[in-house]
């Protein structure tokens, strides 16, 4: 089987199943995976806190645990984030490709075109190793993009508590100084957590969609990490 080295996308076949997504890209998946829900989760409560305070409030942790809990998620997707991106660097192909997308590359365009007029059902579809065109750009703008200013923004919220002058704030507090308010930092915060929805509920939605419909595997792919084919052969 011959693959584009640039795009991915599978030239010639007889199809032969073949080893994507290395264990540290699958283990950072499922891990995001568990660190964006309990986020959106409890940053949402953050937001938008509910009543059901029963007593006096100092008698309770209630909302302390769910910024506790906000704040280790955040540390945890941060961390694993960074262990993400070196593996960007050191593994294969896949896991740069939602890192570096190759912009300079005029076969990727227009794999991301191919791609959007099969998703439109105006044109065959492609078979790809790792991620389709398409999908590296939409990982990389909302995901990518997302996640690094959601660590900025959510680290520089955090190191309030420490005041001027302090490591965190030296680090973070910029942001305050550029946006000239800390609410400012907030709201876009609030709005970022957003986006970061709108982009899972998408890629939760064509991750089903592939795995259905495409000659490939896709959710399989992301837990044993080897690409497998509905046909024998390369599709005409």
């Amino acid at each position: 089987m011959r693959a584009d080295p640039v795009t991915g996308e599978v030239l010639q076949g007889p199809l032969e199943p073949v080893y994507v997504y290395e264990a540290p890209v699958r283990l950072a998946h499922w891990v995001f995976v568990i660190a964006i829900t309990v986020l959106a989760v409890t940053g949402y409560l953050i937001g938008d806190p509910i009543s059901i305070q029963q007593g006096e409030a100092t008698e309770s942790f209630f909302f302390g645990w769910i910024r506790t809990i906000h704040f280790i998620a955040g540390y945890v997707l941060a961390i694993m984030f960074v262990v993400r991106l070196y593996w960007a660097l050191v593994g294969n192909h896949s896991a740069r490709s939602i890192f570096i997308p190759p912009f300079w590359s005029i076969r990727w365009w227009k794999g991301v075109f191919a791609q959007a007029g099969y998703y439109l059902f105006m044109s065959k579809e492609r078979l790809w190793v790792g991620h389709n065109p398409l999908a590296q750009a939409a990982m990389f703008f909302m995901f990518t993009l997302g996640v690094i200013f959601m660590i900025f923004t959510g680290f520089a919220l955090y190191a309030e508590q420490w005041g001027w002058g302090q490591t965190p704030m030296n680090l973070f507090g910029w942001q305050f100084k550029l946006l000239e308010q800390p609410q400012t930092v907030r709201t876009l915060h609030h709005l970022g957590m957003w986006y970061i929805l709108l982009f899972v509920m998408v890629h939760v939605y064509m991750v089903f969609r592939e795995d259905i419909m495409s000659g490939q595997s896709v959710i399989g792919t992301m837990i044993n990490g080897i690409r497998m084919w509905k046909h024998k052969t390369k599709p005409n």
